[in-house]
């Protein structure tokens, strides 16, 4: 198994932030009902203001190759496609466990 973890730091004033951040959310929170490998996905909005850090999310795929299934997935796409213009920084980590 493989858990895939990104962080995502977003542009804009905090109201703007939370905005994209509730829509990346949402449409996250649909991907494992279309896209085979994903088998959970966990998505978090930061609520502490003296982190800079925005969104954090925790997928789970059998295999280091299903995480490239999962990243290219149109629906995937589509979701990250919502921060486009919003996004200032990610970090991800993939490891088995």
């Amino acid at each position: 198994m493989v858990k895939h973890i990104v962080t995502f730091q977003l542009d804009g004033t905090a109201e703007e932030r939370l905005e994209v951040a509730k829509k990346f959310k949402a449409a996250l929170e649909a991907l494992p009902a279309v896209i085979e490998p994903l088998q959970s996905i966990e998505v978090g909005l930061n609520q502490n203001p003296a982190e800079d850090w925005d969104v954090v999310l925790t997928a789970i795929v059998p295999t280091m190759a299903d995480v490239e299934v999962y990243a290219k997935h149109p629906a995937h796409v589509a979701a990250a496609g919502l921060l486009a213009g919003h996004k200032k920084s990610r970090a991800c980590v993939d490891y088995e466990f």
